[in-house]
């Protein structure tokens, strides 16, 4: 009798993980942006890369999916971001900073995304940007994933 319990207990688990797994919003994008091998080395204090130099920069470059965002959060921490839309990723919309300078808008839905931690501060999207490692020593950024 205390198998059937138990038994009982398990199966009741194992269906509860089962469908909390499962999405609710069928509508919710997908997150395929292109996995991409990104290894950048950037030195900052280069004056081509100025705009890194100081807290809040920010500067575009090549590679990821649709190019990289890199934004200077303090004096030691970037974070470098995919510029590859999270909202309809196979329609490949590229975001750009905009005139405020402390967010990136997606021109084909309109969404916008906070450049300090890539969140999204209107939709319809709802996932953040993708982001890339990052690693400082001073002198030198490294992006990577």
């Amino acid at each position: 009798m205390k198998y059937a319990g138990y038994a009982v207990r398990v199966w009741l688990i194992a269906f509860i993980l089962l469908f909390s797994q499962t999405k609710c919003n069928k509508n919710e994008q997908s997150t395929n942006i292109p996995r991409v091998r990104v290894n950048l080395r950037i030195n900052v204090n280069n004056p081509a890369n100025f705009d890194l130099q100081a807290t809040g920069g920010w500067e575009y470059y090549s590679g990821g999916s649709r190019g990289i965002l890199i934004y200077r959060q303090g004096p030691n921490e970037f974070n470098a971001y995919d510029r590859h839309s999270p909202y309809k990723p196979d329609d490949g919309c590229q975001v750009f900073v905009d005139s405020t300078n402390i967010a990136a808008e997606d021109p084909c839905s309109g969404s916008r995304f906070s450049i300090y931690d890539g969140s999204v501060q209107k939709g319809p999207a709802t996932q953040p940007l993708k982001q890339y490692k990052t690693n400082f020593d001073g002198t030198y950024l490294d992006v990577y994933n």
